[in-house]
């Protein structure tokens, strides 16, 4: 291994990144600006309370510090492909096509009615947050029911035309899910925008929010400016009303969780927990027993939601005092679930309790396998323990890495 002084020990990623931004002239803040990060997750990656991020932000961090070779900044460090690699799911090429397949020719047939489409959709929502490979499951039923519902958008009339094309909006949230952590990055945002494109032609105000909650997600990946988001979704907030039921109330929640993720995203920790607290101030009024029949917005998610703000906002101690205080095990979608108990993972990982992590990995794993071998943060420190964990983890690390498909 290299030495970055004479007879000194190698530099750690985190000092180097320090070093390159103090030759720069750089504050913490500034940094973190350009890379769209907090302050407090610059000082985190500098302390080494944070490893090396994976690779689109290991890239957008060495421009911003005017690096042109990436050795500067790892070093010796091996850069582990699996932890920037996003799985192809076997069915992936047959959803694709189905998504870029247009039927520009009149079917003969007449279209499935409404009311039985509305059955078909409930039936995938159950398939996508059932037990077992998820992902495979919904693959299977979702190029039939996008052409069929796609069908039925174009031919029905009236208010049958406006529920298919709200149901479409839902074939398309179906779809994004499936695609995301896939190498399809540009479907993502073309279901993405799809759904919302449906929702407004139905002019449904629950399909536009529902569609603002699902653009959020990608527009957060897609590193867009926390306020478009954030105006996204409190633009959909507005057209909901309370007074309308349960599911206004739980629409309107779920943006706020949306606003609070996107702060979060961004270390603003007040703005980040006062859309919290709005979305648990409506998690309360539904009561303990509401879960939304395909979003699962209620209680148990908005609490779950607080492990992936705090660490989001870098405050490990809360990230970690917020799971000890849910159950997550009761919680009704398997893929649901499993996403965070690897938020949780994610939270003892920043507090640097890899014993811990790689117990609640297995845990994920269990609940649902295709949300854990999918996940970027499970394979990236599944494949990380595997190789540089202590000795009394390394060989649970590697058989996790084996099950997540990252394993040498």
């Amino acid at each position: 291994m290299t030495h970055d002084a004479e007879n000194g020990p190698p530099l750690t990623f985190g000092q180097r990144v320090r070093r390159e931004r103090e030759r720069k002239g750089q504050t913490r803040p500034v940094l973190a600006g350009l890379v769209g990060r907090s302050t407090e997750w610059v000082k985190a990656i500098e302390n080494d309370r944070l490893g090396m991020p994976r690779l689109p932000l290991l890239l957008r961090l060495a421009e911003s510090l005017g690096v042109d070779d990436l050795a500067a900044l790892t070093g010796d460090e091996r850069i582990v492909a699996a932890t920037y690699t996003k799985a192809a799911h076997p069915s992936l090429l047959r959803v694709k096509e189905s998504l870029t397949t247009y039927d520009l020719l009149t079917r003969d047939e007449e279209p499935a009615p409404a009311a039985a489409l509305a059955t078909r959709v409930q039936n995938a929502w159950q398939a996508w947050h059932g037990f077992g490979d998820h992902r495979s499951r919904i693959a299977n039923v979702l190029p039939a029911l996008i052409a069929d519902l796609q069908h039925a958008a174009r031919t029905h009339e009236g208010a049958d035309r406006r529920r298919s094309q709200v149901l479409l909006a839902q074939g398309y949230h179906l779809a994004q899910l499936y695609l995301s952590f896939q190498p399809a990055p540009e479907l993502v945002m073309l279901t993405g925008d799809r759904s919302m494109t449906m929702a407004q032609d139905a002019d449904s105000p629950r399909a536009m929010a529902a569609s603002a909650w699902y653009l959020n997600h990608v527009f957060r990946d897609a590193g867009e400016r926390h306020e478009a988001r954030v105006d996204l979704a409190m633009k959909s907030v507005r057209l909901l009303d309370p007074e309308h039921g349960p599911e206004d109330i739980a629409l309107g929640g779920l943006l706020h969780l949306a606003a609070a993720l996107s702060y979060a995203k961004v270390g603003q920790k007040g703005n980040a927990e006062r859309h919290w607290d709005r979305a648990d101030a409506a998690a309360k009024r539904l009561g303990d027993a509401y879960v939304h029949p395909w979003l699962m917005f209620g209680r148990g998610m908005v609490d779950a939601y607080a492990i992936t703000m705090h660490n989001d906002l870098v405050r490990s101690g809360a990230a970690v005092d917020a799971a000890t205080h849910i159950d997550l095990g009761s919680m009704q979608s398997a893929t649901r679930r499993s996403f965070h108990i690897i938020e949780t993972a994610r939270a003892y990982s920043l507090a640097g309790e890899s014993v811990a992590v790689v117990h609640l990995l297995k845990k994920a794993y269990e609940a649902s396998p295709e949300t854990a071998a999918y996940n970027l943060f499970a394979r990236g420190t599944a494949a990380e323990l595997a190789e540089n964990g202590s000795a009394i983890i390394r060989d649970d690390a590697r058989g996790l890495a084996r099950q997540l498909g990252v394993a040498a």
